[in-house]
Parts: C-alpha cells; structure tokens; sequence
C-alpha cells in the first residue's frame, strides 16, 4: 500500500523555516515533502524562503531531495522578489543540486518571469500527468484561476492545493493572470472529481487547523455556497 511507504511532511514557513524571517512569518506558506520512504527519494512543494531548512528537514528523515513541484509562479511559493523583498526559491535550490523544477506548462513562462530560472530548467505538464517519487505516484490537476498554470497535486488521499483552495475561502483572481470564471470551474469542476475523503492541505495556514477533509471544506467554505456560476461571480467575481 502506497500508505505505508509514503514520506509525507508539512512545513509552515516562520515557524518551521525562516524562522525569523518577518516576511515568512507574515505570509504563513506551506511548503510539503513527499516520498517514498523505501527508496528515500522525495521532492519539495513549493520550497521557498529557506532552502537550506528545507533540505535539512528532509536529510533529517532520512530522505533525499530529488526534485521540487511548483503550484504557481507567485514568489511566495517559488521564490523571487515579493514587494521589493527577495524570497529564496527554486533558483537557490538548483545553485545546490541539478533537480527537475515541475510546472503546469501554462505557468512555466510566469515562474521564469518571477524566478530568473530559465524555461530549459523547468519540466512542463499537463493535467493528468503523473510525477513519480520512488513508487509514489503524484497526479497534477490544472486549476486555472489564481493563475493560469495554477495546479494541485493528489497523493493518497491528499491534495495539495497550493493558492487554489483554502479551508476558508480560495486564493484572489484579481491579480496578474487571475481569472474569476476559471477559479469557479477549478473549484466545482476540476476539483469536483476529488472525493469527500480526501484531505485538503492548503498554500498557507488561513485558518485554525491546518488541513481539512474536502467533504468539511465543502460544507464550510463560502466558495461553495453559490449555486451557479452567476452567482458566484456576483460574491467573488
């Protein structure tokens, strides 16, 4: 069982990584690791602000770091400047070792816009697609609408939703590349396939716990309330 061998870890920047990085603190990302622990290969989520933890975090379990997955090209999330401030990325991380950067291939142009990484260095994806870490499987999901290459990962039983949903609310559609009629179909359609089971594990600690079943995020979030696309729109749009 997939169960058994899976190396799966959560951890909150300022408090986990970074420390004391104010910016980190304020911001509360997640970053994941994920693996396969029969072979100790395992890739990084996200890996942003302190990528010198985020190694050692992984070396500290027993696991190699092999490569990295991005959600989307926000700085936050993949490093670069964020309001002037310079967050350490997926750039930092390739200084160190030669891993595979994955990206939905809408967002690939974005992350090397954010990142200064260069498209050569990033491999593209489509929705579907599956990353293998040792045995375990990772299958991207694209949800445009926080950003138009914005995806999600599925692993046994949990998804990682980067800035496409939240416990309480979903991520804004009002900055470069959002799309508030995409969000509602990412939202209700794209991840409508995801089983109530599942465990949402979110982009940031927007709320008091830190991960969710889909089936209380959808009885609970606002996001879902509307009926229609219509009105939707009128509340998020």
């Amino acid at each position: 069982m997939a169960s058994d061998r899976l190396y799966f870890r959560q951890l909150l920047s300022g408090l986990d990584l970074a420390e004391d990085d104010r910016v980190a603190q304020q911001m509360v990302n997640f970053v994941y690791l994920i693996g396969d622990r029969e072979t100790g290969e395992a890739v990084a989520i996200d890996p942003a602000y302190d990528i010198g933890a985020i190694v050692a975090a992984c070396e500290a379990d027993g696991m190699r770091l092999v490569g990295a997955l991005a959600t989307h090209y926000h700085p936050d999330h993949v490093g670069g400047s964020l309001g002037g401030y310079e967050v350490e990325g997926i750039r930092e991380l390739l200084d160190r070792t030669s891993v595979p950067i994955h990206v939905q291939a809408d967002e690939a142009e974005w992350v090397g816009l954010a990142t200064g990484v260069g498209t050569d260095e990033l491999v593209t994806h489509d929705s579907g697609d599956e990353v293998m870490v040792g045995e375990i499987p990772i299958t991207l999901i694209h949800t445009p609408g926080h950003t138009p290459g914005s995806q999600c990962f599925l692993v046994d039983g949990r998804l990682v939703a980067g800035d496409t949903l939240f416990l309480d609310g979903c991520g804004r559609t009002d900055l470069p590349g959002g799309d508030p009629e995409q969000m509602y179909l990412s939202l209700t359609q794209r991840l409508g396939q995801v089983p109530d089971d599942v465990v949402l594990f979110p982009g940031h600690l927007y709320s008091e716990k830190p991960s969710a079943t889909m089936a209380e995020t959808r009885s609970r979030n606002v996001v879902f309330r509307p009926d229609t696309q219509e009105q939707w729109m009128m509340m998020f749009g």
